[in-house]
């Protein structure tokens, strides 16, 4: 099934705890920017939704675990045949036929489900973007991941609310957060992508966002207009340092305003209050709204992806 007789392919269960910690090891070395445990990867695998054939690829050489991919078909888009391949190697373990072998299971696996197009996000580096096209892989937008040091004292004043506009923690709808599932839908709709979303499973996103294990509802911070939800940043962290912003939107009705930053600033400040030391974001090299906000603050762009695209025949 490899080209490599080395070189072993196996589905990640979420009972292999070895293993998820292994994945989530390859994913830190390789893409240091996303915020990953081998705990929330195996709750993801646990409660993804059956439609979307969320398996986990692990390959190995001579029995270590060098290579990783997420592989799953994109269910929530209006456009039927879609999925993403994301593979990530050791840096140390690379042209050794485990990125190789990981795409040909996953393609495999895909052509199986009725897969017409695959996405794949490539870290935009020469031997990168050659490994994806050798593959037949084409390459389209981009994506930048961000980070801010929250300990040099660099991070803009807290705001103050104007009249009329209050800034609640996420904690705060707990009871009820279905106001920020219809803001995340909203702002979700509206990103620069190549795949259209529509998020409409309300129990799907309480499983995947809201009660995930990464999300702290606590750093999460919503910004209210005359009582009604406008903006708001969705936070995680890995219990560690570092705390990551994974949307931060403003409904339409009320852009144009600052919502956004005024979100972003209360849980950045808040993240800072609780001793965390870094902060990180992504986005797309075409909003640029948003990466306005985050210039503002001070993020400094770390790294960049670039989406690719592979019509499977």
């Amino acid at each position: 099934m490899t080209p490599n007789p080395a070189v072993t392919v196996y589905d990640l269960r979420p009972d292999a705890a070895e293993d998820c910690e292994a994945f989530a090891r390859i994913r830190e070395e390789a893409l240091p920017f996303i915020l990953l445990t081998g705990e929330s990867l195996a709750y993801d695998l646990r409660h993804a939704h059956p439609d979307a054939h969320y398996q986990p690829l692990l390959a190995s050489v001579d029995g270590e675990a060098v290579g990783s991919a997420q592989v799953g078909v994109v269910h929530d888009s209006p456009k039927p045949g879609q999925a993403y391949l994301n593979v990530y190697v050791r840096p140390d373990h690379e042209s050794r036929g485990a990125g190789t072998a990981l795409v040909r299971t996953a393609e495999e696996r895909l052509r199986g489900l009725g897969v017409t197009e695959v996405f794949s996000w490539v870290l935009d580096t020469p031997a990168d973007r050659a490994f994806a096209e050798r593959r037949g892989y084409r390459s389209s937008r981009s994506a930048h991941f961000l980070r801010l040091d929250l300990t040099d004292g660099s991070l803009p004043p807290l705001q103050s609310p104007p009249p009329g506009v209050e800034v609640l923690p996420g904690t705060d709808f707990a009871a009820d957060p279905r106001p920020l599932f219809a803001l995340d839908a909203e702002t979700l709709a509206d990103e620069p992508s190549d795949v259209d979303y529509e998020m409409t499973d309300y129990e799907n996103w309480l499983r995947g966002t809201w009660n995930h294990p990464l999300t702290s509802q606590e750093l999460t911070s919503v910004v209210l207009v005359d009582g009604r939800p406008a903006a708001f940043t969705m936070a995680r962290t890995n219990g560690g340092t570092r705390y990551g912003t994974i949307m931060t939107g403003t409904a339409r009705a009320y852009r144009g305003r600052g919502l956004a930053k005024l979100a972003k600033n209360d849980s950045l400040h808040r993240a800072r209050a609780a001793g965390l030391t870094e902060a990180l974001t992504g986005n797309d090299h075409g909003n640029e709204p948003m990466l306005a906000v985050n210039k503002w603050f001070g993020y400094e762009i770390c790294a960049t992806e670039v989406r690719h695209v592979r019509t499977l025949g």
